[in-house]
């Protein structure tokens, strides 16, 4: 649906006018989020939220797919999708352990944890698209996969793998509940980003607040379950800052790249397929 030279621009100014402001909010020294006590280990609030809320912005703004609702848009290759989520899901290891910035014991609980919530929330997506569609599928567990992985890094270093297990569990759920919503809310997310990492990463947000624990990281704080009332507020607030924040300025900056360049390849390009109309190329040759 969006034209490649546009979207280039879009990816210049987002990083600029949102992630750059919201990584100094969270990380940066003299950032109001930081100074509040907020605990973001690698990236839930400044990485997922932020780019699930802008994507529910793109959807609402880009429009639809053409024949969304009314033709089926399966994933056309699934040992592609599967092979991706495993990528992810090795190179997640480094993106939540390096965020340790050192190879001891922070960086090897982040890496626990990080397995741990994995293949719980792959599990529990399985079980919940089973129960409401009656049949487990291999794109459910990679998607699952992947909202574990969004939800446990901003805890990946505060929280014990007993703490990971719950946090992957309801992940899954959520996030494979969430994803089904957009058919009732009539927005069209081709690759899931509002429900998986928006929902995951809010959800991961909030766990932090929950099950974060002093004696996983002395740096951190102690999280509701264990006995500081504060955290899930502070983490409540900056969550709905982040969303706020992003969805208002992603929305300004698609209106004006609207009104400048066009957001939206023509019809003819959408039916004929952007592989061939935006790169001249196409994806198979047979």
């Amino acid at each position: 649906r969006f034209k490649f030279k546009t979207y280039l621009v879009f990816l210049i100014l987002w990083a600029t006018f949102v992630y750059d402001p919201l990584a100094h909010w969270v990380w940066g020294v003299g950032g109001w989020i930081r100074n509040l006590g907020a605990l973001d280990f690698a990236g839930g609030l400044v990485v997922h939220i932020s780019s699930g809320i802008a994507a529910l912005a793109a959807t609402l703004v880009v429009g639809k797919r053409k024949g969304y609702g009314d033709e089926p848009m399966p994933p056309h290759n699934l040992t592609m999708t599967l092979l991706g989520a495993a990528l992810l899901w090795f190179g997640w290891f480094g993106f939540n352990g390096g965020s340790a910035v050192a190879s001891g014991s922070l960086a090897t609980n982040a890496f626990v944890v990080t397995h741990i919530s994995t293949a719980a929330a792959a599990l529990s997506w399985m079980i919940a698209e089973w129960a409401y569609r009656g049949n487990p599928t291999v794109l459910g567990v990679a998607s699952g996969a992947v909202a574990g992985l969004v939800a446990i890094t901003p805890a990946s270093g505060f929280v014990g793998p007993v703490s990971a297990i719950i946090i992957g569990l309801v992940a899954g759920v959520a996030c494979y509940y969430a994803i089904n919503l957009k058919t009732k809310l009539g927005y069209d997310d081709s690759l899931d980003v509002v429900g998986v990492h928006g929902v995951g990463g809010t959800w991961g947000a909030l766990a932090t607040g929950l099950f974060a624990c002093k004696a996983i990281n002395s740096a951190g704080n102690d999280g509701l379950f264990f006995g500081n009332f504060s955290l899930i507020g502070i983490q409540a607030l900056s969550v709905v800052s982040v969303w706020i924040y992003s969805f208002v300025v992603t929305l300004i900056i698609l209106k004006i790249l609207d009104w400048t360049m066009g957001l939206r390849v023509s019809e003819e390009h959408e039916i004929n397929g952007l592989d061939l109309s935006q790169h001249g190329e196409a994806g198979y040759s047979f």
